[in-house]
Formats: structure tokens, C-alpha cells, sequence
């Protein structure tokens, strides 16, 4: 079974709009069929042309697609709407979209603002529909059998956890010259009220909380603007208390330069840590107090049914962000069909981001900024 798929941004230029559709892809559970793919209608339509759409089914707006796709036969319409617009521009589609009767895959930070993201938590309750927030390093099997290794009580309780995300590709001004990307992401009224916190500093929280199974309570940030001319800030460093009264501490910048993507984690409990990063993401390693350091890979047989299921190929052929993406469609898939009579969905499925993750991270974003202005440092993370 392949659900029908429609798309709201992604048109030519798009970085984050291939990566969706490359992902949605690559287990043959979706099928793109709908879309409109730009606010400019002639990008729209030239973006469905290319991708092979029915030329009736590429849409001017937004709105346009929701309502006439809404108004198909049911065994025609689309039924989940991906959704990878700037940041400005998530709420009022995935309000709509969710009032119209489909689900729906959001690209992150979830919303605009703290206040839109508990707005649109209410519109999922109320309508019943499901959202897949694409935090995607959570998609990666090595952290999913991070995260299954401290729920499971192996490294004792948790006492420090480290997360840093940086990036160098905003090291000079980007943004006054033709590079789109740099241009929508350090624009306060498209991007919101952070920059680097909102964009990365997003992910490594919601990472943070995800490996931990603990929820941040109180933060203490120091956020900087860098970069002469820039609006918003491209670097930060943020003390953490977790709510068992462990400690943390969170780095993300997009002014170091040099370097690429390279996420890592590390967490400590009282008989041993972890220490997983991106830039060899098959690998976790486990570290005991009185015992040597133990080397985990994707795809071996010892791994937790969680990483197992997330895992792709046999161990030694590397997976990657493409891969990691793609298991939050599967999953967000193979609940969805189970929803419509399908077969069962496995336990492991119900494992991806949703609106609860969404809001969070708006709260993050808007008590990381408070806290950055504020002579009264310490501040409680309230969503």
C-alpha cells in the first residue's frame, strides 16, 4: 500500500524539499502525486512538470491544493501533506492542512512562535490527525540504541549529558549575496526569534531529550551574533538541568570555521557513558567505569530491536542521513496505514517526533533567547 503525498514548498532551489521527497522515497511507501511548490505559481508549476506531475494536480498556493485535493474522491485525494516551507510559513498550512483531514510531515522547528506550536498541539487533538515533526538525527539506529541502552537502566542514572552541533558555513556574510538558504535563515521575520538556536540548536535539544528520556526544567544561555550585519544570532552555549537533577551543557554555532555537521552526544550515568557523532554515525561507543570500551555498529545482530529496526543493510555498509530521514517516513508510514486497516505497525513505529517534541522546541527557542538577554541568567523552560 502507498500513500498518496502532496507537498507545500520544495520548489527548484530547494535544499530541503529533495531531501523530503528522496526520503519519502526510499521504501516505496509513499507516492508523490500533488503539490504546490512555491508561492510563485509558475515555480510551482515548473517544479511539478519536473517531478512528472498531472499538471491539474500542481497548485498556485497552499490553500488552493488543500481545498481542491480536500473536495477529490477519497480513493483519489492525497492523504498525508508534507510541508517544507521556511519557518514563517509551518503553522497555517498544517493548521489547514489537519482541518481538512490529513496528516501531516512538518519540517522543524515546528512553528513560528511558542504560542502557534500549542495552537497547532490543540488542532491535532481536536482533529485526530497525526504529525511527524522531522528531527532527523533521531532517525539514526546508533541513537536509537543510545536512547534504548539508558531507558533500559544500563548506565545507571543519568548525572551529565554534552550535546554540540557546529557548523562554520555562516563564518562570513552569507546572507548579503544570492545564497537563499543563508538569506530566509538569519531573517528575523522568516526564521524567528533565533538563528543558530533555532535552526541547529533545535535539533540538539530535541537530541538531548530524546537519548536522556529527561525533560530540560531550567537553562542558562549565552547567545552571541557573531558575524558583523547579522540579525540573528550564529552562535551559543546553554547550561542545562534535567529534571532527575542531572546537568547539561549545549553548544551550537554556525561560525566554526571549518567545520561541516558534525552532531555529537555524549551522556554519563553512574556506571558508564555514550558517545555517538555524526561524522562516523555508525558507530556508538559504550564506556564502563571498570571495563574496557565497548564498539557498537549498525546493523549487528546484538543491537536492540529499536536500532534493528531502523537498520537498513548488513553491518559494514554504511548508512547515512538520507537513511536516518527516511526511517521517520517509515515509521510515520507504517503507522498511518495501520490507522487505515493495514497490517499492525510494529511497537518500534510508533518511535518517531511528533507535536509534543514541536512544542518543546518552541519553548526551547523562545526561553534560549529570553534567557540570552536577560541579567537573570537562570530560566525556567515552560511550554
Amino acid at each position: 500500500m502507498k500513500l498518496r503525498l502532496g507537498m507545500i514548498g520544495g520548489g527548484q532551489g530547494s535544499f530541503i524539499g529533495g531531501v523530503h521527497r528522496m526520503a519519502a522515497s526510499l521504501d516505496g511507501l509513499y507516492e508523490l502525486v500533488a503539490g504546490a511548490f512555491s508561492s510563485n505559481p509558475d515555480t510551482s508549476r515548473a517544479t511539478g512538470q519536473e517531478l512528472g506531475l498531472a499538471p491539474d494536480r500542481v497548485y498556485g498556493s497552499y490553500q488552493e491544493l488543500l481545498e481542491q485535493e480536500a473536495q477529490r474522491p477519497e480513493a483519489e485525494r492525497v492523504q498525508v501533506i508534507s510541508i517544507v516551507t521556511p519557518n514563517h510559513l509551518h503553522f497555517a498550512p498544517a493548521k489547514m492542512a489537519l482541518e481538512h483531514g490529513f496528516d501531516v510531515v512538518l519540517d522543524k522547528p515546528m512553528t513560528f512562535s511558542l504560542a502557534e506550536a500549542k495552537e497547532l498541539r490543540t488542532v491535532v487533538e481536536t482533529t485526530g490527525r497525526r504529525l511527524c515533526l522531522t528531527h532527523t538525527y533521531t532517525g539514526y539506529p546508533m541513537l536509537k540504541e543510545a536512547k534504548q541502552l539508558v531507558a533500559d537502566g544500563v548506565l545507571g542514572t543519568i548525572r551529565k549529558v554534552y550535546i554540540e552541533y557546529p557548523q562554520g558555513w555562516l563564518s562570513t556574510y552569507e546572507e548579503g549575496g544570492a545564497n537563499k538558504q543563508a538569506a530566509w535563515r538569519t531573517d528575523p521575520a522568516r526564521s524567528g526569534a533565533a538563528g543558530a538556536m533555532g535552526d541547529i540548536g533545535t535539533h540538539a535539544f530535541n537530541l538531548l531529550e530524546y537519548v536522556s528520556g529527561l525533560e530540560v526544567t531550567q537553562l542558562c544561555a549565552d547567545i552571541n551574533v557573531v558575524v558583523p550585519g547579522r540579525q540573528l544570532d550564529d552562535d551559543g552555549a546553554v547550561l542545562l538541568k534535567l529534571a532527575n537533577g542531572a546537568s547539561g551543557v549545549l553548544v551550537a554555532t554556525q561560525v566554526a570555521a571549518g567545520e561541516e555537521n558534525n552532531l555529537r552526544v555524549r551522556l554519563y550515568g553512574e556506571k558508564g557513558g555514550l558517545d555517538w557523532q555524526q561524522a562516523d554515525n555508525n558507530t556508538l561507543l559504550v564506556k564502563w567505569l571498570d571495563k574496557p570500551t565497548e564498539i557498537r555498529r549498525t546493523g549487528a545482530s546484538y543491537l536492540s530491536p529499536l536500532a534493528l529496526h531502523n537498520s537498513r543493510i548488513p553491518a559494514g555498509h554504511p548508512e547515512g542521513y538520507l537513511e536516518a530521514f527516511a526511517n521517520l517516513y517509515r515509521n510515520f508510514a507504517l503507522t498511518l496505514i495501520a490507522d487505515l486497516g493495514g497490517p499492525a505497525a510494529p511497537a518500534e513505529a510508533a518511535d518517531y517526533p511528533g507535536v509534543e517534541d514541536g512544542v518543546r522546541g518552541m519553548g526551547f527557542i523562545e526561553s534560549v533567547i529570553a534567557s540570552g538577554k536577560s541579567e537573570q541568567r537562570w530560566t525556567p523552560l515552560s511550554c
